[in-house]
This record gives C-alpha cells, structure tokens and sequence, in this order.
C-alpha cells in the first residue's frame, strides 16, 4: 500500500463575499470581504466567483482582521484577503476555499 500514489481531493471550508475594495501601494487591491460560510485559512486555495462564473483559481496569500495577520477567520466575521498573482477584485464577487487533502490508498 506504501508503493500506491495518494488520493488528491478537495475540500471546501467556507466562502467570502466581496464587499469592498481597497488599493494599498507595495501591496495591490485587498478585498474587504464577509465570511458568509466555514471558516478562511490562509495559505488556502481560492476560487474567484463573478457571476457563478469560476474567473480565477489559485492560493490565498494575505489574510487580515483589523491590520493584524491572522491565520483564520470564522463565519460571521470581516476580513481582508488578497490573492498571489492576480489583482481584478470587484465589488459583488464571491469568493470559495478550499484546502486539499492527500490520502492514502489503502489495498
């Protein structure tokens, strides 16, 4: 079972409603956003949803709360988030998380 390549899958944790945007110089557009579901992790893979249409797929790369780093953030509560390598946020997205999990096979 040791020699079998592990099972990659998804998992989703939670999802983010844009309600802001702000520019901030050395750092690019931060979405101000609402955990509408689950909890944000940073570090986490995002999907970039604009009128359910999937518009960008990557990682989370800062995640605040009042100007802090934080490592989560639960349902209920705002945050800030910027994405690695992309900057086209706007008002009204959606954003989902997920983490991916590596299992292995068994025999």
């Amino acid at each position: 079972s040791g020699m079998l390549s592990p099972i990659i899958r998804e998992e989703y944790i939670g999802s983010v409603d844009v309600r802001e945007v702000f520019n901030v110089s050395k750092v690019g557009k931060i979405a101000g956003s609402y955990v509408t579901k689950g909890i944000i992790k940073r570090g986490a893979g995002v999907r970039l949803l604009r009128d359910d249409i999937v518009i960008h797929e990557g990682r989370l790369k800062t995640l605040k709360r009042f100007k802090e780093d934080v490592k989560e953030v639960r349902e209920g509560f705002e945050c800030g988030i910027a994405f690695e390598n992309y900057d086209d946020i706007k008002v009204g997205d959606s954003v989902e998380v997920f983490e991916i999990v590596e299992e292995q096979k068994k025999l």
